[in-house]
């Protein structure tokens, strides 16, 4: 998830215009720290909004002239993936390789731990990031801040989540002061 200083995820004015992340999402630490997270994972989780814009975007980069490697090895991982996207609205999936579940993420996530496979990736999507923190079902946080107060809008850590204690697992710093964090949760 990416995170101002100030800990929003989005711009107050417009949830949906994330063109605050644009001038740190392609440096060097920001596309390091994404191939990190994705590479041991073989699903993929995203909300409807998310998942249209991920979708709509990523597979564009593959074969894109002047692509940074990692951004289309993360375009191809992305097509190839098992996705779940969790929606209520949509009733058949227009990407391939994607499963459209509508019942709320904690128990979307349940039944996927339930099955053999590896990492399970939230990709960016605050609602299930946010209603996973809820229920206490988050493993691993892996968090890019960027140097910047958004001033307003929605924050991710909101009150009333369950207490409990992280480990900091890596941590890696880059242009413009980015920061690249991964916490495990203890139990």
């Amino acid at each position: 998830m990416s995170l101002s200083l100030d800990g929003r995820y989005a711009a107050p004015d417009s949830p949906q215009d994330m063109s605050w992340v644009m001038p740190y999402a392609h440096s060097d630490i920001a596309r390091d720290h994404l191939t990190s997270l994705w590479e041991p994972a073989t699903t993929a989780v995203l909300g409807r909004v998310n998942a249209e814009g991920f979708l709509g975007f990523w597979p564009t980069v593959i074969g894109m002239e002047g692509a940074d490697p990692r951004d289309e090895a993360f375009a191809k991982w992305l097509v190839e993936t098992d996705k779940v996207v969790l929606s209520s609205t949509l009733d058949k999936a227009p990407w391939e390789r994607t499963t459209i579940v509508d019942k709320p993420a904690a128990e979307a996530v349940e039944d996927l731990k339930a099955t053999d496979g590896e990492d399970i990736l939230v990709l960016s999507s605050a609602s299930v990031i946010k209603a996973l923190l809820a229920a206490d079902q988050v493993d691993r946080l892996a968090l890019t801040v960027f140097p910047l107060f958004l001033g307003g809008g929605p924050r991710l850590f909101d009150d009333g989540l369950p207490a409990g204690k992280w480990a900091l697992v890596s941590q890696s710093a880059g242009e413009h002061g980015t920061l690249a964090l991964v916490y495990d949760r203890l139990h």
